[in-house]
């Protein structure tokens, strides 16, 4: 899916573990299946999984993440991954890389949970509950989505370009215009940060989807707090998005804006993945297509 991925195989894996972890040598080692584009994640026992980047990192961003992966779990209501351990890079493998718990449950779907309120309810509950952390004086680190939006101009000019045979980029060209010029809807609050379908675990319990874990946490941290809203585009319906912004208080201009980092995430899954990865470019499209068919949205491009 990238240039320059780092090869690994299951042999140097089961190494990698022995030499830096030897308390789990000889645990079963198997591969997980993943729409996911920067690790290659092999569960570990029944308990763990170890996340080998693809494009190599740094001890000190996996330290930093494994941080934002404790504080996240410490304040989630959901069971949420937890760091086991970092190891440094070496010379079979070219990278740092890292081993956390494991947590059980069936990865969410863009479209199979649509009109579930018991899942949109745990949705506010996890996104209150992490802006109830305190910021303790972070503030954006000016990483990925979460700041000024007018910085991603080039890049959906970009993706539009790419974007014609997929769908209405005339439309969608109308609409980032309008989005893109909306003002911040408050100071920063504690975000997960790449709230979509694929870093949420869904059981089902009485009849009802339920949360039951939040991965990817390692990039917890201060972030426009619309930012999270992008859940709401990527799992439910228009009924189902109402009961989000109902629960978290959003205000109309929080809510678009976090239409707008939405419209940013998806725009470039729809196109880059779309022959590499076609979950990922499915639920750009699926959620283009939200935002695009959004009555209270196309009021802003007639």
């Amino acid at each position: 899916m990238h240039e320059g991925e780092l090869p690994l195989d299951d042999d140097l894996a089961e190494r990698l573990i022995a030499a830096r972890f030897p308390e789990l040598r000889g645990r079963p080692l198997r591969r997980v299946p993943t729409t996911g584009t920067v690790n290659t994640i092999m569960r570990l026992g029944d308990e763990l999984v170890a996340r080998f980047p693809l494009l190599g990192a740094s001890e000190a961003e996996l330290r930093a993440e494994a941080d934002a992966m404790a504080e996240l779990a410490d304040a989630s209501p959901f069971p949420a991954a937890r760091p086991y351990g970092v190891a440094s890079a070496s010379d079979g493998f070219a990278s740092a890389w890292s081993v956390q718990t494991w947590l059980d449950g069936e990865v969410a779907g863009h479209d199979r949970h649509a009109a579930s309120a018991s899942l949109a309810r745990d949705i506010v509950t996890l996104i209150t509950t992490m802006r109830s952390v305190p910021v303790g004086g972070r503030v954006f680190d000016g990483a990925g989505r979460g700041g000024h939006l007018p910085d991603h101009d080039e890049w959906i000019t970009t993706c539009l370009a790419q974007s014609g045979h997929l769908l209405d980029t005339r439309r969608a060209a109308e609409l980032w215009a309008s989005l893109r010029v909306l003002p911040a809807a408050g100071p920063d609050v504690m975000s997960h940060r790449d709230l979509t379908p694929f870093n949420l675990l869904v059981t089902e319990r009485d009849g009802d989807d339920r949360l039951a874990g939040v991965l990817d946490g390692g990039s917890f941290g201060p972030a426009d707090p619309a930012l999270d809203l992008v859940a709401a585009w990527h799992l439910f319906d228009a009924p189902r998005r109402r009961m989000l912004r109902d629960g978290v208080g959003a205000s109309d201009g929080e809510w678009l804006r976090g239409a707008a980092w939405a419209f940013q995430q998806a725009m470039g899954l729809v196109w880059y993945y779309e022959e590499s990865n076609p979950p990922m470019s499915a639920l750009g499209i699926s959620t283009m297509r939200r935002l695009l068919e959004d009555e209270e949205l196309s009021g802003l491009t007639a």
